[in-house]
C-alpha cells in the first residue's frame, strides 16, 4: 500500500510558560522507506529514545556537586578559610575547619548522590525495558531506548507507550484504543483515540509494513496537557487499555517526547526561615569582622610597647623584621579570622537538612491523614517548606472536588419550565404550555434526554474488567468517563428511561424508554475546554437528519441560543444555584448537508493546520455552536466534604483568611461558601459582579463607584464583611481600558479584600486564579499565602502560592503532583497546619536560635582569651575540641529536639486553633527573640571565661602545690561550655522520649569519654602531645570539680530566674473576678512551663474564683471559669499534653536548698 504525504494534526501551538515558540516542522518517513527513490530525501537525525532524567553521571559527578555546594556562602566561607589556615601560618590547624566543612560536604554529596542514583535506577528501568518493532513484516524484540523515529511500534493491552506515537491501527474494527494517562497527570479514567482513518485496515504485521508513508509534524513542543486532545497522538507514559494491541509510528523519542519536555523542576520556593538565617548570619558575620578588627588593632597597639613586641625570650627572625607592616597586619586579621571563624555555624546547614528531610516523614507516617476510601495517605513532594506550614495568612482554595465531594448526584431538570424531578413532571407557573411540543414526531422530553445520551465522552465497560471510577452491581457495564458530571447526566437520563448502551464502530447506541433500541452515527465531537466551557457532538439519525446537540454552562449557552427561550429556564437554573447545586443548559440545532459539510471541511482544515490549529479550531467551534435552541437544563448535586465547614472555622479562628476561587457559577459558589461557614448568616456581602457593574458602556465607571462605595464603608470589629467578584470584573480591575478614567482599581480593590474577613471569587480562569494570589502574595508585608485544589485548573494557583497544596481527588492528580504537599481530603488541612505547621515552626525556629547562641558562647571566651595572652593568636582550646564542637558533642541533642519536640500537645494544638497565631508573622525569628538569645549566648560566655579566670586566681589547685596550665584553662572552659549548653537544650525540652535522653546524657558522656581518651594515649602524628592527660588531671582537683558545677548553675539561672518570673506574672493574670473578660486566659496553661499533673481529686485552680476540670490521669487539670452554683463543676476540656512540669515535686525541695546553698559555694570557693 502506497501513501504520499499523510498529514497528522498537528500538536498545538500554546507554549507553556517561559518557553520560547519553536519554529518549523519535522518530515517522519514511516518504517524509513522513501515514498518515492526518484524524489530526494535527506535523512534528518533526531535523538535516540533513551530518557535521561538524572543529574550526574559518574565523571562528572563530584566536580559538578562540588561546584554546587560551594555556590552556597557558607560553604564558600569555610572553604576560604581553610585555605588561609593552609597557606598562612595561623594559630589553629587546617583540621579545624577542613574537617567540619568536609563532613558538611560530604553529608550532603552522599544525599544528592543518592538520590540521583535513584533516578539513574528509574531510567533504566524504562530505557532497557523491550519493546516489539515491526521489520519486514516480523516483530522484532529491542530495548526502548533503540527506537527511533520513524519505527513501527506495537504495542500490547497494559503495556506503557515507549515514545510519542501517531496511532495507525488498533486490534479493533472500529480503529479506537482506550487509553488512561495516570502516569502524566493521574487520571485513571479511560480517554479514546482513533487511529488515521487511512490506516485503519492495516491491523496486520504483514499490512503495516507494507504501509510508504510520511507524517509531516511540528517539532516537539512542551505543551503536554493541551496535547492530550489529538486524537491521533499516543503520548509516552500513557497505558493502553481493553485494546488488544496497537500499530503506532514512533514520531518524538527520548528526551523529546512529551513527557520528558515537561520534566523540568518548579521553581524554587524559600521559606521566611530561610530568609531569617540570611540576616542572621550576616550579623554574626559583621561581629566576627569587628572582633579580629579589634584584635589586630590592639595587638598592634601593645606591640607599640618595645618590650611587648619583641621580648627577650622570642626574639623575632630576620625574616619577620623584613616583612611589610601592612601585609603583617593583614596576615593578622586574616589569623584571627580563623581564630573566630568557628562563630559562623556551617553545621547548621546540614543540621536543618536533616531536620527538614526526617522531619516530612511525620506527615507521611500520620495516620489520621490516611484515607480508607482511596488507600492513600498525605505525600510530602517538597521538604524544604515544612515551617511554611506555620506560618500561613491566607488559603486560596478550589470549590468543586476541595470542599466538596466532586461525587455527582443527578438532582433534577428542567425542560420548557417543566421540572422533573423523581420522574414526575411538576408545572411550577413560570411556563405554561399548551400540550406538549413535537419535534420531528417526539416530545420534547425525550429530544431533551436524547442530548443526555449523546453529548458526552462516557464509555461503557464490563464492570468486572474496569477498576475505574463507579460501578453497579445490579449492571453488567460501568460508566468511563473524564468527568463525573458526565456520569451523572448519563445516570439522570436513565433514570427517566433512556439509557446509553455504548459506542462501537462510532455509532451510539440508546435504548428508549419503550425499550427501543437507537443508533446515531457519532461524526464529530467538540471537546470541553475551559475557555468555551462547553462541548458538542454531531450525529446523524438512522433517517439522515443532522443533530448538534450542545451542554455547558448557562453563562456559555445563554448568549448562543435563541433570546426568547431563556427566561424559562433562567428562573429554574438561578434557583437551583441558590440551593447549592451545580447547573448545565442543553441546547440543539438542526444542520443542513450543505451546513454540515462546510462545518466537515473547516474541521478537518483546523485539525491538520499546522500552524495556529488552536485559534483555528476555536473559530470553527464558535460558528458552529451559534443560533440554537434552549431545551433545558440539569442540576447535579456535589455534596461538601466532610468536616469542610469546621476547618474553614478552625482555620478562621487561627487568624487565616480563606479566599475560595471557582469558575462555578456565583449562586452556586454562594451557597456553597454559607454551607461551609465561609460565610455567616451575619456577614455583609458586598458584590462586585457582571450584575451589579452592569453590561453597559459606563460599566468601568459603575465599578469604580463601587470601589470607592465600599472603600469608604465604616469598617467596624463588630460585622464581618464578605467580597464576591466574578471573573470579568477581575479583568476589568486587574486589566483596566487604556482610556479608563481611574488607574488604580487594583490597589482600592485590594484593600477592600484585605478588610474582608471572607472571598469568593466566581467564574475564574486557572491564570486568574494564580493572578488573584500572587496579587496577595505581593502586597506589604509579604503574607504567606497558600492554595490547595485537586484539578488541573487549580496548578498555577498551586505553584504561585508560598505553599501548595494538592488534593488527591477525582479529576485526576496533576494537582498534587504539581503540589508541595498532597492530603486525601481538605480537612487534612486543620490538621497539617495548626499541628504539624505549628510544630515545624517552633522546632526549627529553636534550632537556628540555638545554633546562634551555642556558637557564640563557644567563641566569646576565646575573643576574651585574647587580652590575656597579648593578643598572639594563642587558641584557648585543643583543635580536637574545635573540631568536634559542633560535629559530635552538641549536634544530636538539638537534632532530636527539632524532631521529637513537642512543647504542646498535638490535639491540644488541633482543638485550639488560636494557638496557631502566638507564633504567626515569623515570631520566633524575630529581632527582639533573637537579641534575647544573642544576650544569653555572650552572658554565659563571660561567665565560662571570667568564672574560670577567678578560679585560677591562686594558680596552685592541688595539694601539691603543683600548677595547672593554659590547656587546662581552656578545658575547663570547653567542659563548662559543653554541659551548659546541652544542659540549656534539656531545660527546654518539654517532650521527653528515650531518644532525647539517649542522646543528650549520650552527648555528655561521649564527651567524657573522648576527652579521658584523647588525653590518655601519646598519638604519633601529633608534634605535640598538650593534652596528654590534661583532662584526668584536671578533675583530680576538688577546685575544678566545684568550679564547673557552680559555673554551670551561674549560667542558666537567668534562665531558671525567667521562668519562675514568667510563672508568677501568669499566676497574678489570671483574674480574681469571673466577670472579668480576661477570666478565659485562665487557661492559657498552654504555655507548658504552668501545667501542672491531674490526679484523682479534683485540682484547685491557681487563680482565684476559677475552678478545674478534673480529667482523668494522665490528662492535665484545666483552668476554666467560675460556676457560681456549683463550686466544683466538671465541664469538659479539649485533652491537653502529658503532664511536663518543669521541676518535679520531688526536685523543688531540691532546687530551694541548692538556692539557699549558693552564697556559701562562692564562699568555699573563694576560700580554696
Amino acid at each position: 500500500m502506497e501513501q504520499g504525504l499523510l498529514p497528522w494534526p498537528p500538536l498545538q501551538r500554546a507554549l507553556c510558560a517561559g518557553e520560547e515558540k519553536r519554529v518549523g516542522t519535522r518530515t517522519v518517513v514511516v518504517g524509513h522507506r522513501p515514498v518515492s527513490e526518484t524524489d530526494a530525501y535527506v535523512a534528518q537525525k533526531f535523538c535516540d529514545n533513551r530518557i535521561v532524567s538524572s543529574k550526574y553521571t559518574l565523571w562528572n559527578f563530584l566536580p559538578k556537586n562540588l561546584f554546587e555546594q560551594f555556590r552556597r556562602i557558607a560553604n564558600f566561607y569555610f572553604l576560604i578559610i581553610f585555605l588561609v589556615q593552609v597557606i598562612v601560618d595561623t594559630p589553629t590547624s587546617p583540621v579545624t575547619s577542613g574537617l567540619p566543612l568536609f563532613f558538611v560536604i560530604t553529608v550532603t554529596a552522599i544525599k544528592q548522590g543518592y538520590e540521583d542514583w535513584l533516578r539513574h535506577r528509574a531510567d533504566n528501568e524504562v530505557n532497557k525495558s523491550n519493546v516489539f518493532i515491526v521489520e519486514n513484516a516480523k516483530q522484532v524484540q529491542k530495548e526502548s531506548e533503540k527506537i527511533k523515529v520513524g519505527d513501527i511500534v506495537e504495542v500490547k493491552a497494559d503495556e506503557t507507550f515507549p515514545c510519542d506515537l501517531i496511532f495507525l491501527a488498533s486490534s479493533s474494527v472500529d480503529g479506537t484504543c482506550y487509553v488512561t494517562t495516570a502516569s502524566l497527570d493521574g487520571e485513571s479514567n479511560f480517554k479514546t483515540h482513533y487511529a488515521v482513518r487511512d490506516t485503519t485496515v492495516l491491523c496486520t504485521d504483514e499490512a503495516i509494513d507494507a504501509l510508504t508513508a510520511t507524517i509531516e509534524c511540528e517539532q516537539p513542543q512542551p505543551d503536554l496537557y493541551k496535547s492530550l486532545g489529538p486524537e491521533n497522538l499516543l503520548l509516552k507514559g500513557a497505558t493502553l487499555k481493553n485494546t488488544k494491541k496497537i500499530y503506532g509510528v514512533a514520531v518524538y523519542t527520548g528526551m523529546e517526547t512529551k513527557m520528558a519536555l515537561n520534566y523540568q523542576g518548579k521553581s524554587q520556593k524559600r521559606s521566611a526561615v530561610e530568609k531569617s538565617i540570611n540576616a542572621f548570619l550576616i550579623v554574626y558575620l559583621c561581629i566576627l569582622l569587628s572582633k579580629a578588627t579589634v584584635c589586630t588593632t590592639l595587638k598592634y597597639v601593645w606591640q607599640s610597647n618595645p618590650f611587648n613586641d619583641e621580648p627577650w625570650y622570642n626574639e623575632k627572625t630576620k625574616k619577620e623584621r623584613e616583612t611589610f607592616k601592612v601585609l603583617r597586619m593583614f596576615t593578622d586579621f586574616l589569623s584571627f579570622m580563623v581564630l573566630f571563624n568557628f562563630i559562623i555555624p556551617v553545621s547548621m546547614y546540614v543540621t536543618v537538612e536533616m531536620q527538614k528531610f526526617l522531619g516530612s516523614f511525620f506527615i507521611s507516617w500520620d495516620k489520621e491523614m490516611y484515607d480508607e476510601e482511596i488507600k492513600e495517605g498525605a505525600l510530602v513532594n517538597t521538604s524544604d517548606l515544612n515551617e511554611e506550614l506555620g506560618q500561613v495568612e491566607y488559603v486560596f482554595t478550589d470549590k468543586t472536588g476541595t470542599l466538596t465531594e466532586n461525587s455527582m448526584e443527578f438532582i433534577e431538570c428542567c425542560i420548557d419550565g417543566h421540572k422533573y424531578k423523581d420522574c414526575i413532571s411538576e408545572v411550577d407557573g413560570f411556563s405554561q404550555t399548551d400540550g406538549p411540543l413535537k419535534y420531528y414526531g417526539k416530545s420534547r422530553e425525550e429530544l431533551f434526554l436524547r442530548a443526555l445520551c449523546l453529548c458526552h465522552t462516557v464509555q461503557i465497560k464490563e464492570a468486572d474488567q474496569v477498576d475505574g471510577l463507579i460501578g453497579h452491581p445490579e449492571h453488567r457495564y460501568t460508566y468511563i468517563s473524564s468527568s463525573p458530571d458526565e456520569i451523572a447526566l448519563v445516570k439522570g437520563a436513565e433514570k427517566y428511561g433512556f439509557t446509553f448502551l455504548g459506542l462501537e464502530n462510532n455509532f451510539m447506541k440508546i435504548r428508549n424508554q419503550k425499550n427501543e433500541m437507537e443508533t446515531y452515527q457519532l461524526l464529530h465531537v467538540l471537546n470541553f475546554d475551559p475557555v468555551r466551557r462547553r462541548m458538542s457532538v454531531i450525529v446523524r439519525t438512522t433517517t439522515g437528519k443532522l443533530l448538534l446537540f450542545c451542554k455547558g454552562a448557562d453563562s456559555s449557552i445563554f448568549p448562543r441560543v435563541q433570546q426568547e427561550e431563556i427566561q424559562q429556564t433562567k428562573v429554574h437554573v438561578d434557583r437551583n444555584a441558590m440551593d447549592g447545586y451545580r447547573t448545565l443548559c442543553v441546547a440543539f440545532k438542526e444542520l443542513t448537508q450543505k451546513e454540515y459539510d462546510k462545518i466537515d471541511r473547516q474541521l478537518n482544515e483546523a485539525k491538520m493546520a499546522l500552524q495556529d490549529r488552536e485559534e483555528k479550531m476555536a473559530k470553527v467551534f464558535e460558528d458552529t455552536e451559534a443560533d440554537m435552541h434552549l431545551i433545558g437544563a440539569t442540576a447535579v448535586e456535589d455534596r461538601l466534604q466532610e468536616q469542610s465547614a469546621e476547618t474553614i472555622e478552625a482555620l478562621h479562628a487561627a487568624g487565616m483568611k480563606v479566599w475560595v476561587l471557582t469558575g462555578d457559577k456565583m449562586e452556586t459558589a454562594k451557597s456553597t461558601c454559607y454551607a461551609c461557614r465561609l460565610f455567616q448568616t451575619s456577614t455583609e456581602l458586598l458584590e462586585l459582579t457582571a450584575k451589579t457593574v452592569g453590561e453597559s458602556e459606563r460599566k468601568e465607571d459603575r465599578l469604580h463607584e463601587l470601589l470607592m462605595e465600599y472603600h469608604k464603608k465604616s469598617w467596624t470589629l463588630s460585622q464581618e464583611y464578605g467580597l464576591i467578584i466574578d471573573g470579568s470584573t477581575l479583568s476589568l480591575i486587574l486589566n483596566p481600558s487604556q482610556d479608563s478614567s481611574s488607574s488604580n482599581y487594583k490597589n482600592i480593590f485590594l484593600q477592600i479584600c484585605l478588610k474582608c474577613t471572607a472571598v469568593l471569587c466566581c467564574r475564574m480562569a486557572p491564570l486568574q486564579k494564580a493572578q488573584i494570589v500572587r496579587m496577595v502574595k505581593n502586597t506589604k508585608g509579604s503574607p504567606i499565602t497558600l492554595s490547595i485544589g485537586d484539578g488541573a485548573n487549580d496548578v498555577s494557583m498551586i505553584l504561585e502560592a508560598h505553599v501548595g497544596i494538592g488534593i488527591k481527588g477525582k479529576e485526576g492528580r496533576q494537582a498534587s503532583r504539581n503540589s508541595d504537599y498532597a492530603v486525601p481530603k481538605f480537612k487534612h488541612l486543620r490538621k497539617l497546619l495548626l499541628a504539624h505547621g505549628h510544630l515545624y515552626y517552633v522546632r526549627i525556629a529553636h534550632l537556628v536560635q540555638y545554633f546562634f547562641y551555642k556558637n557564640l558562647c563557644f567563641i566569646l571566651p576565646q575573643f576574651l582569651y585574647q587580652f590575656f595572652c597579648g593578643f598572639s593568636q594563642q587558641p584557648l582550646y585543643d583543635a580536637a575540641y574545635l573540631t568536634m564542637y559542633n560535629i559530635c558533642f552538641t549536634s544530636l541533642p538539638i537534632l532530636a529536639y527539632s524532631l521529637l519536640e513537642q512543647h504542646i500537645n498535638i490535639d491540644t494544638l488541633t482543638a485550639d486553633p488560636q494557638l496557631y497565631m502566638k507564633v504567626s508573622d515569623n515570631a520566633m525569628l524575630q529581632w527582639k527573640p533573637f537579641l534575647y538569645w544573642t544576650f544569653l549566648g555572650a552572658f554565659e560566655g563571660l561567665v565560662f571565661f571570667f568564672g574560670v579566670y577567678f578560679l585560677f586566681q591562686n594558680s596552685s589547685l592541688e595539694d601539691n602545690g603543683k600548677v595547672f596550665g593554659n590547656w587546662t584553662f581552656g578545658t575547663i572552659v570547653f567542659t563548662v561550655l559543653v554541659f551548659t549548653v546541652t544542659l540549656k537544650l534539656a531545660l527546654d525540652t518539654r517532650f521527653w522520649t528515650w531518644m532525647n535522653h539517649f542522646v543528650i546524657w549520650g552527648s555528655l558522656a561521649f564527651y567524657v569519654f573522648f576527652s579521658f581518651f584523647w588525653g590518655g594515649v601519646i598519638w604519633p602524628f601529633l608534634k605535640q602531645q598538650r593534652m596528654y592527660f590534661v583532662f584526668a588531671h584536671m578533675l583530680t582537683s576538688v577546685s575544678t570539680w566545684l568550679a564547673i558545677i557552680l559555673l554551670i548553675f551561674i549560667s542558666l539561672f537567668p534562665e531558671i530566674l525567667l521562668i519562675v518570673l514568667k510563672n508568677i506574672k501568669e499566676k497574678i493574670s489570671c483574674p480574681s473576678t469571673p466577670s472579668s473578660p480576661s477570666s478565659q486566659g485562665c487557661s492559657v496553661l498552654l504555655k507548658v512551663f504552668f501545667l501542672t499533673p491531674a490526679n484523682d481529686e479534683c485540682q484547685r485552680c491557681r487563680a482565684q474564683d476559677s475552678l478545674c476540670a478534673e480529667v482523668p490521669p494522665p490528662s492535665l487539670a484545666l483552668c476554666s471559669p467560675r460556676d457560681a452554683q456549683h463550686p466544683c463543676s466538671i465541664i469538659p476540656a479539649p485533652p491537653l499534653p502529658p503532664a511536663a512540669p518543669l521541676f518535679p515535686p520531688q526536685h523543688q525541695q531540691a532546687l530551694s536548698t541548692a538556692l539557699s546553698l549558693l552564697p556559701l559555694g562562692f564562699h568555699v570557693l573563694r576560700q580554696w
